[in-house]
């Protein structure tokens, strides 16, 4: 497969939408400025840079790229510049929220200020849409980002986030490993307790739209032969579309060796706010930067076609 298609295909299914506006909070240096404003130029976003004019204009002249056109709202620092971007969103004059030159802590603090934030009644949680180059499909992981130790209340909405962004990926009934280091409920392992739970949620519809399966180990979670040599017979096993970690720590590590070890890509979102929340790294590249916006922004239009049915609905 040629690289980066998965991305590729993305980025075409964007193409007949019109720009979505999007707070850019603190695009204060060289890197996230063009990463905002790349997306600009293919027609992804269109920009709102929310932080210092003096630093946003000083960055601009760095990288050397005209920013007269797009709206400038000036915030005198990163803290402010997160409260202002998610104001922006909750008075409706942006649809999207995308992290700059600050720290991700700062922006997830405004993000989750119980009075002036973004809250849902869902718990925010983090996808990264990997590209592997020895895979036909993009696959989905969660939670690598947000959610540090969470609890099974915070797995069932870390797997719904994950199953409602398939669908709007295109997976209708996306296939969902809970991952673990086994294939067995053991009691000494929590985490294929917790694999073994949510299972059973899901066959009593308290997580809907996806198939579950786990406890899972990656091997036979993601590859067919394995699934099959521990003769797991499973309509996930060897071909998962989500692969839920046990915890942050799992999850990192997962994405980054897909990353480095694998030659893969990471496309990131945050889900389960009031509107989708694009987390880039000074890592990432220039196509995963985009594709991070494009995924953004189908998400962005699946909440104005059906609101009542997306994913982060206010509490």
């Amino acid at each position: 497969m040629k690289r980066h298609e998965k991305y590729e295909r993305l980025l075409e299914r964007c193409k007949s939408l019109a720009p979505t506006p999007t707070a850019i909070a603190h695009p204060c240096d060289a890197a996230s400025l063009n990463g905002a404003l790349a997306a600009a130029e293919v027609g992804l976003l269109a920009p709102i840079l929310v932080g210092p004019r003096k630093k946003i204009e000083a960055a601009a002249v760095q990288s050397g790229t005209d920013i007269s056109r797009y709206e400038l709202f000036d915030s005198p620092d990163s803290l402010a510049a997160a409260e202002d971007s998610v104001k922006l969103i909750r008075e409706g004059k942006a649809e999207m929220l995308m992290k700059g030159s600050l720290h991700t802590d700062e922006l997830m603090s405004a993000v989750v200020a119980r009075d002036s934030g973004l809250r849902s009644a869902r718990r925010i949680s983090h996808c990264f849409i990997m590209d592997v180059p020895a895979l036909e499909q993009a696959i989905i992981i969660t939670d690598a980002a947000v959610n540090i130790l969470p609890t099974l209340e915070d797995k069932v909405h870390i797997v719904q986030n994950a199953i409602d962004l398939a669908h709007t990926l295109g997976k209708p009934q996306p296939k969902v490993a809970i991952l673990s280091a086994m294939e067995t409920v053991n009691p000494k392992v929590p985490s294929t307790i917790e694999a073994g739970a949510l299972c059973k949620m899901a066959e009593r519809g308290q997580i809907t739209g996806g198939i579950l399966d786990g406890p899972l180990a990656l091997d036979n979670a993601i590859n067919l032969n394995a699934a099959k040599i521990k003769k797991i017979e499973s309509p996930v096993a060897g071909q998962a579309d989500i692969l839920v970690a046990p915890d942050l720590e799992a999850g990192n590590m997962l994405a980054k060796s897909l990353s480095f070890l694998a030659d893969a890509d990471a496309a990131g979102i945050v889900l389960g706010a009031r509107a989708p929340i694009i987390l880039t790294s000074r890592a990432d590249s220039a196509i995963a930067r985009l594709a991070s916006c494009a995924v953004a922004v189908l998400v962005a239009k699946a909440r104005r076609d059906s609101p009542a049915a997306i994913m982060g609905q206010a509490a």
